[in-house]
């Protein structure tokens, strides 16, 4: 078992709960840790036994194009998205972080993290 963690992608997106959020978009980090077995792509070093991160990332990057009013909504699509196209997935967690949201006092991010 192994895991593999891509931390601190940044999108610029239209999620918030507010009319003005979905027009203006904010700056957003997603950090993703998936748990997957590695016996096979640590012996014979071939992407196509292993669980491409890249692709990954791109599942991630098309949920966060999508709007949304809730960071638990956006994290769920991205877990359905990954386990829709992964099955070797034992174990997943994404957190969602709106950087300098409107809550009216200062705070760098707010995030939601859902494990499945």
């Amino acid at each position: 078992m192994g895991q593999i963690q891509i931390e601190n992608m940044e999108f610029y997106a239209y999620h918030g709960c507010f009319k003005e959020e979905r027009i203006v978009g904010n700056r957003f980090l997603v950090d993703l840790t998936i748990e997957t077995d590695m016996t096979i792509p640590s012996k014979t070093d071939s992407i196509t036994d292993a669980l491409n991160y890249q692709k990954a990332y791109e599942l991630v990057k098309m949920e966060m194009q999508k709007k949304s009013h809730l960071l638990e909504h956006i994290a769920g699509r991205i877990l359905d998205a990954l386990y829709s196209s992964f099955d070797t997935i034992k174990k997943a967690t994404v957190k969602v972080s709106k950087m300098n949201p409107p809550m009216g006092g200062k705070m760098e991010k707010v995030s939601v993290t859902i494990s499945r």
